[in-house]
């Protein structure tokens, strides 16, 4: 099944826990895309040590995951 995600908000956490469900979903045999949409469009911006935002987009590009913007 082909599964789009649409994330738009810049809260680190929920920007997070999209990345850790698209894992979740390409890890259980989905294609997945996430699409960042607004705010969302700079992924990486809250990135630290309680939410790991590049670790989780780093493990869903190698898992073929697609990020659009």
């Amino acid at each position: 099944m082909h599964i789009l995600l649409i994330l738009s908000s810049n809260d680190p956490e929920i920007k997070w826990n999209a990345l850790r469900f698209g894992n979740f979903l390409l890890n259980e045999g989905e294609d997945v895309c996430i699409f960042l949409n607004g705010s969302a469009v700079s992924l990486y911006e809250g990135d630290s040590e309680q939410f790991p935002i590049a670790e989780q987009a780093k493990l869903f590009a190698l898992s073929d995951g697609v990020l659009a913007a």
